[in-house]
């Protein structure tokens, strides 16, 4: 992946016994799930929450995920899931991730998820201008 955003966000996070496999490693899903949570808390670092840019008219659907599993996070490991915006268009934007072990120094897996701007009815719509500022885009 290219270099990681400038404006970011750290989640701290422990595997807890269910969210593992039959062989205590992170089960593949469960990577969405911290993906979901890591951008959530990027946004409530920037000053709003999911649910306010719901309030305000607006959502941000997933369109597509990816992740690259490297190395296997086991259960009770703390890890670090990193977030940050990645790319922006007139009606979308990517988020990035990178999972890291407890000090940050081994990477175990990288993804993204694209998301499109809609209105509550699904219709695509422009990128409001205070998104795009809050997001540091």
């Amino acid at each position: 992946m290219k270099e990681f955003p400038k404006q970011d966000c750290w989640l701290p996070h422990r595997v807890s016994y269910g969210e593992t496999d039959g062989m205590g490693i992170l089960y593949n899903a469960e990577y969405l799930h911290l993906f979901e949570r890591s951008r959530n808390e990027y946004l409530r670092q920037t000053g709003i929450t999911y649910k306010e840019v719901e309030a305000k008219g607006f959502m941000a659907p997933v369109r597509q995920a990816f992740c690259r599993y490297r190395r296997p996070v086991r259960y009770d490991d703390l890890i670090w899931i990193r977030a940050g915006i990645g790319s922006c268009g007139r009606a979308s934007f990517t988020f990035v991730y990178e999972i890291y072990n407890e000090d940050k120094s081994l990477l175990h897996a990288e993804g993204s998820t694209e998301h499109a701007f809609t209105n509550h009815e699904g219709r695509p719509v422009a990128m409001p201008d205070w998104f795009r500022k809050i997001c540091g885009i």
